[in-house]
């Protein structure tokens, strides 16, 4: 199972505790050993990092940690290919194109928008809830 992550679950993991610090952390113990591949695009983590440092205000040793933990997923090129045209914020866009070229099954988010739309061209979107119950469930 190939699965990409939304900047606002990397964001979320980072800077609170809880459900997408737990799932980020369970996906990145089991990836690349059998079933799950945990993908991560430029796109992502390009926002990831200029949102934790202007909003959250993270410093170089705090941004090392974050690289250093997005590193241990699969990362992907972003995508110059053009994402579906139904996307609801355009800003969205490459993100969505660099998940679709990377063949993710699933596109975990906490984007509203993105969720109720439920899948683009074979790729479920889900929400990271519904993704860690899916993991701990083993399905």
């Amino acid at each position: 199972m190939r699965i990409f992550l939304d900047s606002n679950v990397w964001i979320s993991a980072f800077t609170a505790r809880g459900l997408c610090a737990d799932l980020v952390r369970l996906l990145l113990r089991r990836h690349g050993r059998g079933s799950i591949d945990v993908l991560l695009g430029a796109p992502v983590r390009e926002e990831t990092l200029r949102i934790l440092a202007r909003r959250f205000g993270a410093t170089g040793s705090d941004l090392a940690y974050v690289r250093m933990a997005m590193d241990a997923a699969e990362n992907v090129p972003a995508s110059s290919a053009d994402p579906p045209g139904d996307i609801p914020d355009p800003a969205d866009a490459p993100i969505v194109a660099c998940a679709l070229a990377a063949r993710a099954d699933l596109f975990v988010t906490g984007d509203k928008e993105l969720l109720d739309m439920n899948s683009f061209e074979g790729m479920r979107l889900v929400s990271p809830r519904a993704m860690y119950e899916r993991l701990i469930r083993g399905k």
